[in-house]
């Protein structure tokens, strides 16, 4: 077993627009493979149209991989035929790379200019660097890189400086553009509410929100689903030391019963990290902390591997 704490190794997680056509996404998948690295998740929404795809690998290696799914991603996907709830400006719509293990920041912010780059030169599409990668600090968030849209951001990209991209031309074509970027790991999840009133979940949302005085490193939207009576907060934890998890969806819990509102239940999108499962088990356990060590398999595989 892999040390992650001690190993060099880099995760993207590629977000690109389309989560109906599942042949597609598996396309796009499959490119990713090769030697140096791993597909660990897809995680497909049909509601969202939009499928995240988790990569883990060797510094050396994961570029390539990320390279090789932009091409098919960008291939295969026509952003003028996309229908999805989530906000989206490109068929490869984010592709974040991570530090893992003993990794620092900085490879990954080399890795995004670099594969940044070549996207742009080899695809002819526009790409934004954002987060540790921004060239521009007002880019840092991607919020403000995908204000408007596809559709926004192609009516502006040409006209308005504000809007040129770092990489790539100053049009857009069916693929739409690439937000690039490196970040630490965050948790991306949504949780259900039992009620068709959109206006509820984009309260609760908003109550919650770090942007709007909520908790910290949170981002949240309130989105509708295809399901009958239920709507949607979807979510970034991008602090989870701070906000974990269960204290997050905790808080939803007691906005939606002051507003008289079940919770449906909740969903992850793509890999938690252990120390936030953990915490979580430990809170609806009762216990004081819960570690690796008090992990049945866990501490099997160590004892083995030892």
């Amino acid at each position: 077993m892999i040390d992650v704490a001690d190993a060099y190794l880099v995760e993207y997680v590629a977000n690109v627009s389309e989560g109906q056509r599942l042949d597609v996404v598996r396309r796009i998948a499959d490119a990713a493979c090769g030697p140096g690295v791993s597909v660990l998740d897809v995680h497909s929404d049909p509601d969202h149209n939009r499928s995240v795809i988790t990569v883990v690998g060797s510094v050396d290696a994961i570029e390539a991989s990320a390279l090789r799914l932009a091409t098919e991603a960008i291939t295969q996907i026509d952003l003028r035929q996309h229908r999805g709830t989530h906000p989206r400006i490109g068929a490869l719509d984010v592709l974040p790379f991570v530090p893992l293990g003993a990794t620092p920041m900085a490879t990954c912010v080399a890795l995004a200019h670099d594969a940044g780059r070549q996207i742009a030169a080899t695809m002819n599409v526009p790409v934004y660097f954002y987060g540790e990668a921004a060239l521009r600090e007002e880019r840092r968030l991607l919020v403000n890189i995908r204000r408007g849209e596809y559709e926004g951001l192609a009516a502006a990209i040409s006209s308005d400086p504000s809007r040129w991209p770092d990489a790539g031309p100053r049009s857009i074509g069916p693929a739409g553009a690439v937000a690039v970027g490196s970040r630490p790991p965050l948790i991306a999840m949504n949780v259900h509410l039992c009620t068709e009133d959109l206006a509820m979940a984009r309260a609760i949302a908003r109550t919650i929100r770090a942007s709007s005085g909520g908790l910290p490193g949170v981002q949240a939207l309130g989105l509708p689903t295809s399901r009958p009576g239920i709507v949607q907060i979807s979510m970034n934890l991008t602090n989870f030391a701070v906000s974990p998890p269960h204290v997050v969806v905790d808080a939803i819990r007691g906005e939606a019963a002051r507003r008289g509102i079940a919770l449906a239940e909740t969903e992850l999108v793509g890999l938690i990290p252990a120390a936030a499962a953990l915490a979580a088990a430990a809170s609806s356990l009762g216990l004081l902390a819960l570690d690796a060590g008090q992990v049945l398999e866990w501490a099997a595989r160590e004892a083995m591997d030892r």
